[in-house]
């Protein structure tokens, strides 16, 4: 899939924009906080419907406007020229594709692949388990309708029980939740053992090519509960009601999950260099944009948000070996990329002030 137009209106901080892309490569340059993180955000949103800054889309609403727009026209390799519209006001969203009105978000999930490669990547590694369950949380989610329904399904029961343990509640009231906790639970951990499992072969492939090495890379997924089925975590809801009273919370279950990065079978957090967390997180995003066409069928468009500078000569070199030939990549930075081969290959974009001016003088 490419992007070839994308349209803005009160999106953040940019009051009007319509960029024309041509060819498979767009940089924006200019100094921070003048809106080109904010166009690679509204181009991530056509996938799921998300931003990858946020979870509250009241956000990305200009300050003093009603609602923002995005209309995006794509060049689709199973749907042909599409043309996706998104309407954004505060606790709503529309979206039409061409003229057909979307009401679910399952029949717009999988269809429009992006994947963003932030600055912030690194995080990943280093961060909290919350950080990585919400990225592996949408990354499934994004491309299995099943896997969003069983999440939201799991957090609709938890937030009842939990709403029960902060007021007391009976055990049979407890256990009315509890039910479809453990059903939801244990599709949840089912889907993310799997999932994980495909995405370290990717994730193995695209860090030999970008790190130069055969250590091997790979995920360990650690679950809260380590029992098998439905009973067995019913069970566990049901022992643990009383810590989980005092608490006045749910101490167990798939919302308390974590995985690690690995390099050779060892914590990466604990045991990778600074270059080989930087490896690791652009591989990961590889293995995502794999794993994305592998479920979809549509090769997705990689937004790199302000990290392509941060790449030494060689890992520079690396990542655009290992990008798959055909990929469109629009990238952010403060200066337009020098130097290389590669240098002449970008539409460049000058951004100032949410204004984005084609860099007409390349």
């Amino acid at each position: 899939m490419r992007i070839r137009r994308i349209s803005l209106q009160h999106f953040r901080n940019i009051a009007f924009a319509s960029l024309e892309l041509t060819g498979e490569r767009q940089f924006l340059s200019g100094a921070n906080g003048q809106g080109k993180s904010n166009l690679i955000e509204a181009a991530g949103f056509i996938t799921a419907l998300r931003s990858f800054r946020t979870a509250d889309p009241k956000l990305l609403i200009a300050h003093g406007q009603p609602e923002a727009s995005l209309v995006c026209e794509v060049e689709h390799e199973r749907r042909g020229p599409t043309t996706l519209t998104i309407k954004l006001r505060s606790g709503a969203k529309e979206v039409w594709a061409d003229q057909e009105r979307v009401t679910r978000l399952a029949d717009h999930l999988g269809h429009f692949p992006t994947v963003v490669l932030s600055s912030q990547d690194q995080q990943l590694i280093r961060g909290s388990p919350g950080g990585r369950r919400r990225w592996l949380d949408l990354t499934l989610a994004a491309m299995d309708p099943g896997y969003l329904n069983a999440l939201q399904g799991y957090h609709r029961a938890l937030a009842e029980r939990n709403s029960l343990l902060k007021k007391g509640g009976a055990a049979d009231q407890l256990l009315a939740f509890e039910y479809p906790l453990a059903e939801y639970g244990v599709a949840l951990m089912a889907a993310r053992t799997a999932g994980l499992k495909i995405l370290a072969d990717d994730l193995t492939r695209a860090y030999a090519e970008i790190a130069g090495s055969a250590e091997p890379a790979g995920f360990a997924y650690a679950p809260d509960f380590a029992g098998e089925g439905t009973a067995a975590l019913l069970a566990r809801f049901a022992s643990g009601r009383a810590r989980d009273g005092q608490a006045r919370t749910t101490l167990t279950g798939p919302h308390r999950d974590d995985f690690d990065f690995t390099l050779q079978e060892r914590a990466a957090k604990d045991f990778a260099s600074e270059g080989q967390q930087r490896s690791l997180v652009l591989s990961l995003r590889l293995a995502q944009a794999a794993y994305f066409q592998r479920r979809s069928g549509v090769g997705p468009t990689l937004l790199a948000d302000d990290v392509l500078g941060e790449l030494d000569p060689d890992r520079r070199r690396r990542f655009w070996a290992a990008v798959p030939a055909g990929t469109q990549v629009v990238a952010t930075g403060t200066e337009p990329p020098a130097g290389g081969p590669e240098a002449e290959s970008w539409q460049i974009f000058m951004v100032a002030a949410g204004r984005f001016e084609p860099n007409v003088a390349r």
